[in-house]
């Protein structure tokens, strides 16, 4: 949020939610959705709930738990709903911003809630503004909605006739698809009309999204941990291209867009999922042991104990451990909760840095030689003082090891990693981050390693976006995205030099 200590981590997008549940209070199964989907986004949160012929709408500032009551939740009455809590990677984070997003149209109301990144928003935007629409937010999540208010051929002119041998159920979905043509980057959608919740997933299937089944209803979601925290089955993942509808009928699916290749960002195993959340049919938990265990076959260090970073870190830690045949011990404790207020920390406070955020277990490190297990380093600035904080807790000492590859390229499809120059790995190589971070050793799992890794639970390839390690992008990146040019030629030269390696 906004104290002046901040991990070093790669912050997600959004997650979005959907519920179509008659005789359910789908509000509060969406802030309950919403509430186990927290991780993926803390800036802001928003519920539009439908009950056939009015939208209801409710969004703030903060946490899920700051920004709903029971005062604010009673008023979003129906029988579907949908959910979003964001992260803002396109857009400043202001309440303008927050989503879902809603509005009028001559169908009845239609919200949006959008976790991605449209990586052609610019150019829509204009298209937006030439036919005279008007725009009040900074983000593509409005831009998306207002494509989607308008017919189908506005942008899909000739390609969608109700009429031909392969109709599309309905004109949302008639509408969804001519999104889908002209869109490009990054996008998994919950939508609602008046009388249905969908959910649509980009044809490269970047962003994850899910589809479970309650008694009465159904349900989408960007992790299963959200179907599980309402008691929702899982039914499948969406496939990538996919338009599924949730309505009286119960559900209905349809292909939207289809690729030649799948790319779900592998960073969802690295970090960002939580580890009870199943994607490609594996829990994640699985995944992260995988991929601890092949980094301490390609990594060994000579130590006495191995500790991970609370919370993300921890089953990597302990594959690695098992993996190696060392003890798995708590080394740190994590204050889960300082990082969630808008409240500054004085001038003291401020040169306490990582102190804020953990304390060093000193009974478990003192005189120990640490293995310290690290899920990723993006920046590189709270390495440093992580490894002091054992150091002066006690250990003697400390051999960073992180279960992903160094993060050599910026992210545009929906993940704040946006300059070369913010990500260390990009300026130097692995022996002056050692030096920097002042550990005893440092190594990383490698691309090789991490793929093989997930391979090995997930049981075949289908197919990931590793662009932030191998800089090999499966989207074209338009200039207006690069902040300037020194870092648009950087781009150009490293993705040509991964070409080159392909």
């Amino acid at each position: 949020m906004n104290v002046t200590f901040h991990e070093d981590r790669p912050r997600e997008a959004c997650g979005v939610f959907g519920v179509y549940a008659p005789g359910r209070e789908v509000a509060r199964l969406t802030f309950f959705g919403l509430y186990a989907l927290q991780h993926r986004g803390q800036e802001s949160a928003g519920i539009v709930s439908s009950d056939g012929r009015t939208a209801y709408s409710h969004k703030g500032m903060g946490l899920v738990s700051q920004v709903f009551n029971e005062d604010n939740l009673s008023p979003l009455k129906g029988h579907l709903a949908i959910g979003h809590t964001r992260y803002s990677t396109t857009g400043s984070s202001n309440l303008r911003n927050a989503q879902p997003t809603l509005i009028e149209t001559m169908y009845g109301p239609l919200a949006v809630a959008h976790n991605g990144n449209l990586t052609n928003a610019l150019q829509l935007r204009q298209r937006l503004l030439e036919r005279g629409v008007g725009l009040s937010s900074s983000t593509d999540t409005e831009l998306i909605t207002q494509i989607l208010a308008a017919p189908p051929e506005v942008w899909a002119r000739d390609i969608f006739d109700l009429n031909a041998d392969d109709p599309v159920p309905d004109r949302w979905m008639a509408r969804i698809r001519a999104f889908m043509e002209i869109a490009e980057g990054a996008y998994s959608l919950a939508i609602l009309t008046s009388d249905a919740v969908y959910a649509v997933r980009d044809p490269l299937g970047l962003r994850p999204l899910c589809l479970g089944k309650l008694d009465d209803g159904y349900v989408v979601a960007s992790e299963t941990c959200a179907l599980m925290t309402i008691g929702a089955k899982l039914v499948r993942e969406l496939l990538p291209g996919e338009i599924v509808r949730l309505d009286q009928d119960g559900v209905a699916s349809v292909m939207g867009k289809q690729a030649d290749r799948q790319a779900l960002c592998v960073f969802e195993y690295v970090y960002f999922a939580r580890p009870d959340s199943v994607m490609d049919g594996e829990m994640i938990h699985a995944i992260r042991q995988s991929m601890g265990r092949k980094l301490a076959e390609e990594a060994p260090a000579d130590a006495d104990i191995v500790v991970g970073v609370p919370d993300s870190a921890t089953p990597h830690s302990i594959g690695y451990a098992l993996q190696i045949g060392l003890p798995y011990t708590e080394g740190l404790t994590k204050n889960r909760y300082i990082g969630r207020t808008f409240i500054q920390p004085d001038d003291n406070l401020r040169q306490q840095g990582i102190h804020l955020k953990y304390n060093g277990l000193t009974a478990n490190l003192e005189g120990k030689r640490v293995i310290l297990i690290d899920d990723s380093i993006v920046r590189g600035n709270t390495a440093g003082p992580m490894v002091q904080l054992l150091r002066d807790s006690g250990a003697r000492e400390v051999h960073l090891r992180v279960a992903s590859p160094p993060v050599k390229h910026p992210c545009f499809m929906g993940v704040d990693m946006a300059t070369y120059r913010e990500l260390i790995a990009a300026q130097f190589d692995i022996p002056v981050i050692c030096a920097k971070i002042g550990a005893d050793s440092l190594d990383y799992l490698s691309l090789p390693g991490m793929m093989s890794a997930i391979r090995t639970v997930v049981g075949h390839d289908a197919g990931y976006c590793t662009a932030c390690f191998s800089g090999s992008y499966p989207i074209n990146i338009p200039d207006w995205l690069f902040n300037d040019e020194r870092d648009k030629t950087i781009f150009e030269a490293k993705a040509l030099q991964a070409k080159v390696r392909v």
